[in-house]
């Protein structure tokens, strides 16, 4: 299989090495691109490879929620470094997007093809720097419910959570601890069992190659 420079990048961003240790996982695993980071793990070549999803590029969380906690709507923006990511246009315009959405009704996508997509490619130009909308999350209170949220003071880590009763300082602190500890699932029955048997296997794998 033919190992795109696209593919390269996107292990880069995800496990945060080099361009030919990347690229020679992803040849090794015939662009199978969890099997890279899994056969990278194996080698403890890299100590916490990222789980699908997370990503290790620069940038920000913006949030927004109402005043009486009924709706919020959280997004992520990334940019190539952490010195642009401090950028005021940039700061800007994160607080756009998640302004944008926390309003409309439209998806992520959608919403972007609104405008915000030329809004963030003119940024890019000026910035001199990629700009991706990666995710957003946009949630509504049940009847007699909120939306709370917690939001960490470096705009990079962040949580929205929907009680079914209305104490916004209870969500609040649900929400920070989720931020902190950052979850995979909410309870521990939920996880797979293929994947608790991978991890399994990475770690009996490293503890074998540390002589453990």
């Amino acid at each position: 299989m033919s190992i795109s420079a696209s593919m390269v990048k996107e292990l880069r961003e995800r496990t945060g090495l080099g361009m030919m240790d990347c690229k020679k996982a992803l040849v090794e695993a015939d662009g199978n691109m969890d099997l890279a980071i899994e056969e990278l793990r194996k080698k403890s070549v890299l100590k916490a490879a990222k789980k699908s999803g997370r990503i290790t590029a620069n940038g920000l969380l913006g949030l927004q929620i109402s005043e009486d906690f009924s709706k919020g709507a959280i997004v992520e923006v990334n940019i190539e470094t952490d010195f642009a990511a401090k950028n005021e246009k940039f700061i800007a315009f994160v607080a756009k997007v998640a302004r944008a959405l926390f309003e409309a009704e439209e998806d992520l996508v959608d919403l972007m093809k609104s405008g915000l997509d030329h809004e963030r490619e003119s940024l890019v130009q000026e910035i001199g720097e990629n700009i991706s909308v990666r995710r957003a999350e946009r949630f509504l209170a049940p009847a007699g419910g909120c939306v709370a949220s917690y939001l960490h003071s470096d705009n990079l880590k962040g949580s929205l959570v929907v009680l079914n009763n209305i104490n916004a300082d209870l969500g609040r602190d649900i929400a920070m601890h989720i931020t902190a500890i950052n979850p995979m699932v909410i309870k521990s029955g939920d996880i797979p069992e293929e994947t608790i048997s991978k991890e399994r296997e990475i770690y009996l794998s490293q503890a074998q190659e540390s002589g453990k």
